[in-house]
């Protein structure tokens, strides 16, 4: 084989991995964020999440792309592990599509393709017609590229070096690990099968050496998802394993299968007589049928065979079980209106507890920065994000009750208050950002503006722990202690900043430490109108008044 075609076969290659990212990128943008909303809302039931994970990959022509989604959807505890492993498997069937179509003879048309496609893509600008022009152009390069690819290769039939390697593939446990190693070189299952077909048609691959080259494949093309999740969490982490463990133990049924019953293949080969490239479409997709349809039982046990190999560690349990409700479970609708409440009050409560306990361990990590106390921070505002979702849905069936009026104001009072805790978990992570900021850019708090920080930390951490009790026990009384810490946060707003301004006209002061000082001091007094406005929720000033803000400090826009 010469240098150029070498060049020629490399050159096929690229045009037919670009064509792959082209189309799926088209087809994701004419999608929108359809597709996303949709994988996101996987239901409990795994034959429905392997429908969705076949259909989300068939329309963007990469399972990959589905996997790396998942992985980020169970790292955001928006996905369990058991609706995880359904799409997974789901998209191991969708992805044998993409070999499906390049059986078909196409490459007459190529140049139609690439036409048609850039004339929609350049010149045509709404937008779903541009999508659509990237989706043709991308099949007009992956079918160019398969031509390319096809003319390069066809020497090598010739060579007496090409012809013993490929002679030494024959062997089933060889073949099995070329396929893995070549895709995961490729990190694209699509591609090295295409790539196996290619050499198939033009003879340089008997049948049976592919259809265990393509068994390999599947468990090489994991590899851009255990990549992903390096960065991800434990669940993150697991949910790659999965997607590994379900494809080595694919890989081991079908070896096994294919030992037991040998005609299997000759049946399959069988649907397409004399189109070896269309029988290695069909084995790679009736060999993921297969897989899915005999794992899919047992996909508890993989699960656990995960959680054996990373274990569930007990914060892991401790943050899914606070993930959870405790109060508001089961069907309200059945509960006296106000039984509901009462458990209304006690689930926001406890979600109250939580972001205040957030926020003071986002003081400590200012005053004491480590990067585990920074995590822990960041782990427990999705904790209070994903409690926020759920008590707002909680509450909205809550609504639906046969309520009086009076009730009916209590729970708009109380959804809205749900909204000013989140609010405090939220300024939990900004304090967190600021203390990284800081050691970023090796900046130097004074200990003055230390200490003026920590003064002011400690009344609003009180004022927030003094609202929830109130919150929660209804004991009005205690409103002028609260004020009274409002008052002199408000005051240590404005003297701060004084201070501040002061220390920076005598360079006594950082500046960039002076920006984090001031950006501290402004959500230190934020959390304190959040504090009053959870104080004042169910005071009789607040249920009879039609307007939200009903301390005296209270922020007119519950979104600050």
């Amino acid at each position: 084989m010469s240098l150029l075609e070498i060049f020629s076969l490399l050159g096929g290659v690229g045009l037919f991995l670009l064509g792959m990212t082209v189309m799926s990128s088209g087809l994701r943008n004419a999608c929108g964020n359809n597709l996303q909303v949709i994988l996101e809302r996987a239901t409990a039931n795994k034959y429905i999440a392997v429908l969705m994970g076949m259909a989300m990959t068939v329309l963007i022509q990469s399972s990959s792309a589905t996997d790396v989604m998942v992985i980020g959807f169970v790292n955001a505890e928006m996905m369990s592990l058991a609706q995880a492993i359904g799409v997974i498997m789901g998209a191991n069937i969708g992805t044998t599509v993409t070999a499906q179509i390049t059986a078909f003879n196409l490459s007459a048309y190529t140049p139609l393709l690439l036409f048609g496609g850039a004339v929609m893509y350049l010149f045509i600008k709404k937008s779903i017609v541009k999508h659509i022009g990237e989706i043709v152009m991308g099949f007009g390069m992956l079918f160019q590229g398969i031509t390319i690819m096809k003319a390069a290769i066809a020497p090598l039939q010739h060579s007496q070096g090409f012809v013993q390697f490929i002679s030494n593939l024959s062997n089933p446990f060889i073949a099995v690990l070329f396929g893995v190693a070549f895709t995961a070189l490729l990190q694209s299952s699509s591609s090295s099968t295409v790539i196996f077909q290619t050499f198939a048609v033009q003879g340089l691959l008997d049948y049976h050496t592919a259809v265990y080259l393509v068994i390999g494949a599947a468990i090489g093309s994991v590899t851009p998802n255990i990549l992903a999740s390096l960065t991800t969490n434990r669940n993150g982490k697991r949910t790659a394993l999965l997607n590994l463990t379900f494809n080595i133990i694919r890989a081991i049924l079908l070896c096994t299968l294919i030992g037991i019953f040998p005609r299997m293949l000759d049946l399959i080969q069988g649907l397409s007589p004399g189109d070896v490239g269309r029988q290695i479409a069909n084995t790679h997709t009736i060999f993921a049928i297969i897989a899915v349809c005999v794992e899919l039982p047992f996909t508890n046990q993989i699960i656990r065979l995960v959680q054996r190999i990373i274990p569930v560690l007990p914060e892991e349990s401790a943050q899914a079980e606070e993930r959870k409700l405790v109060y508001m479970t089961g069907n309200t609708s059945s509960l006296a209106p106000q039984v509901a409440m009462n458990q209304a009050q006690k689930e926001i409560t406890r979600m109250g507890r939580i972001a205040a306990k957030n926020l003071h361990n986002s003081l400590d990590c200012f005053f004491n920065y480590t990067p585990e106390k920074a995590e822990s921070v960041r782990s427990r505002e999705e904790t209070v994000n994903i409690l926020n979702q759920v008590i707002a849905d909680a509450m909205a069936g809550l609504s639906r009750m046969d309520l009086s009026r009076q009730n009916l104001r209590r729970v708009s009072m109380m959804t809205i208050t749900v909204t000013d805790i989140e609010r405090l978990s939220d300024h939990a992570e900004n304090i967190v950002e600021y203390a990284e900021a800081l050691r970023e850019g090796h900046a130097v708090m004074s200990d003055e503006a230390v200490s003026e920080l920590r003064r002011m930390a400690k009344d609003s951490m009180d004022e927030v722990n003094v609202s929830l009790d109130i919150f929660e026990t209804g004991d009005f009384g205690r409103l002028t202690e609260l004020e009274a810490l409002e008052a002199r946060v408000d005051e240590q707003e404005g003297s701060l900043v004084q201070s501040h301004v002061r220390r920076l006209m005598v360079d006594k002061c950082d500046p960039m430490a002076g920006v984090v000082f001031c950006d501290m001091v402004t959500d230190l007094e934020r959390c304190g109108d959040h504090a009053v406005n959870i104080a004042y929720t169910l005071h009789e000033r607040a249920l009879a008044s039609d307007t939200y803000g009903n301390g005296p400090e209270a922020s007119a826009d519950p979104s600050i």
